[in-house]
């Protein structure tokens, strides 16, 4: 007994559930301690991310400019030569034809399909390195094809006579050092352990959405379009700026350099597999027991190999879906359709230019205006939403706040079911504006009409606040599994299946894409009328998760 600190005892004796939902004072008490960190903690991350989706919407739209601009002098010198200026460019209006949006079509869509597999391919070795080496190291690895990416792009665009058009696909296969899969495993995963309230919990998943948006879908397309206007190369070099200041904002992170290393383990010490301990501690946390140091120590000197923490990962996985229940199915599927339907938005930028005759620079504008409603939407109103909801139902309970910001625990075992229920209710709201944000963005016969749609769309957008918190949920059997166990692993399964679904979405969508191209008028919207059967699909499986 003197190797453990006072309460270790009875601390152990309880089962992890039972302490999450204890009234017991001193349990209040530790959660009142550890709410301030978990807000610290999440700021670092969401400037990671904020800097690494700015970076990478830089790329989107030179990218597609650039290959455009290929592949339009290249058609127009063989068949009309007399369209080219005395400098060989062609103007941005006279790109828009069948023929040169069918090949920028196909060759994005390869260039995705690239980028995504090879991610696919990489998540569970990277995941296991990120195991062996620290989260540190490959979060930075992670920065590297971003940055070769935004390199190879202008070299392709700028060396057009030594690099044929289809050189821009060699950069994409550079996700097997990582790619979108890889990052949101570490961030997601790192998010969920930072608190057990539910209600934070889904604020902090729409923390990170909503800075994913701001960044990527507003300030990136802005920014990108304003630069454009001035020198094509400008956001390129832009982008790989903020990817050099992403390093040190990793340094920054308050992470283990060794996370989990007793994930091998199974059979570890109840103390330690004690799902609600933080994964990033907060600052002052008391020393750690002789024993576990000891235990920390022997880890360090016998870790095992890459190839083993890769191979024990792969079997937990397995073992996941081997005998998944049935809400956790449903679940994933509806994680799969979704990724596939939301992979419409690549092809947004196309679909306005071609449809309504924009210039790609000026798209980027009316995205940054969707983008703004999506930031407001999920960092302001819907987590005021979900705290005014709860406030309500524990003053119907007789539950009385002292603080606004206070987090405890749950207050009886109603609560869990509760919280899933409206996770549920609220999930399916976000899936049927989906499907009619999608519908009349296909329908749409105007940009004065398609700019309502794309806000109604964006109000879909909050859907992951709610399917993330329910992987967290007991309903899907894995929440207190050990360290080591299946759900430990939950968030690179769903990642993974979030990657199928967009390898899926790659190469259909810029099918349905160059088939509406061919049909011509509101064909054009073949991809978005996918979109809503996909989304209306979801909703019907999330109809029947029970919780």
């Amino acid at each position: 007994m003197a190797d453990h600190p006072p309460g270790s005892a009875d601390r152990a004796a309880d089962t992890p559930s039972e302490r999450r939902r204890s009234p017991d004072p001193r349990h209040a008490c530790g959660r009142l301690l550890t709410a301030a960190p978990p807000r610290r903690a999440i700021r670092p991350l969401l400037l990671l991310v904020a800097l690494v989706n700015l970076a990478w919407s830089l790329y989107q739209l030179p990218a597609t400019r650039v290959v455009e601009s290929r592949l339009c002098r290249e058609h127009y010198r063989t068949h009309d030569p007399s369209a080219l200026r005395p400098d060989g460019s062609v103007p941005e209006e006279l790109c828009k034809v069948e023929a040169v949006q069918q090949r920028l079509g196909r060759i994005q869509g390869l260039g995705e399909m690239l980028w995504v597999a090879g991610d696919f391919f990489m998540t569970i070795p990277l995941v296991s390195l990120a195991d062996h080496r620290g989260h540190h190291f490959v979060l930075c690895l992670n920065l590297v094809p971003r940055a070769v990416m935004l390199g190879w792009t202008f070299a392709v665009g700028y060396f057009d006579q030594a690099l044929p058009v289809h050189a821009i696909l060699v950069a994409p296969a550079l996700s097997l050092l990582g790619g979108d899969c890889v990052f949101n495993s570490i961030v997601y995963g790192l998010v969920s352990e930072l608190t057990d309230d539910h209600v934070l919990r889904a604020t902090f998943f729409g923390y990170v959405n909503a800075v994913t948006s701001i960044f990527s879908l507003q300030l990136g397309p802005a920014l990108a379009s304003a630069s454009m206007s001035a020198l094509l190369w400008l956001p390129l070099w832009i982008g790989i700026f903020l990817l050099l200041l992403a390093v040190p904002a990793v340094s920054a992170l308050r992470l283990p350099s060794r996370p989990q290393h007793h994930i091998l383990h199974l059979d570890s010490d109840p103390e330690t597999n004690d799902p609600s301990t933080p994964l990033i501690p907060p600052q002052n946390s008391p020393p750690r027991t002789s024993s576990s140091s000891s235990s920390d120590s022997e880890s360090n000197t016998t870790r095992p190999a890459l190839a083993a923490r890769t191979t024990a990962r792969l079997r937990a996985l397995h073992r996941l879906l081997a005998a998944p229940s049935r809400n956790l199915a449903l679940l994933l599927a509806v994680f799969l359709l979704a990724a596939l339907a939301s992979a419409d938005t690549r092809l947004l930028p196309l679909y306005v230019s071609a449809r309504y005759a924009w210039r790609l620079a000026d798209v980027g504008y009316l995205l940054s205006a969707k983008a703004g409603w999506n930031f407001v939407w999920l960092s302001l109103v819907v987590p005021w939403a979900l705290r005014w909801r709860r406030k309500r139902r524990r003053v119907s309970a007789g539950y009385h706040c002292q603080a606004e910001d206070v987090v405890v625990g749950d207050a009886d075992t109603d609560t869990d079911a509760e919280a899933d229920a409206e996770n549920v209710v609220l999930a399916r709201a976000c899936l049927a504006v989906s499907v009619l944000g999608a519908l009349a963005i296909a329908l749409a016969p105007s940009v004065a009409a398609l700019l309502p749609a794309l806000l109604l769309y964006a109000l879909g957008i909050a859907l992951p606040m709610f399917t993330y918190s329910l992987l967290r949920s007991p309903s899907m059997g894995v929440v207190a599994d050990a360290p080591g166990g299946p759900g430990s692993h939950l968030f690179s399964l769903v990642m993974l299946v979030r990657t199928v679904g967009s390898l899926l979405g790659a190469a259909l969508m810029p099918s349905l894409w160059v088939a509406g191209l061919g049909l011509g008028g509101a064909a054009l919207g073949l991809p978005f009328m996918a979109s809503a059967a996909c989304y209306a699909f979801a909703w019907v499986l999330v109809a029947r998760i029970e919780v």
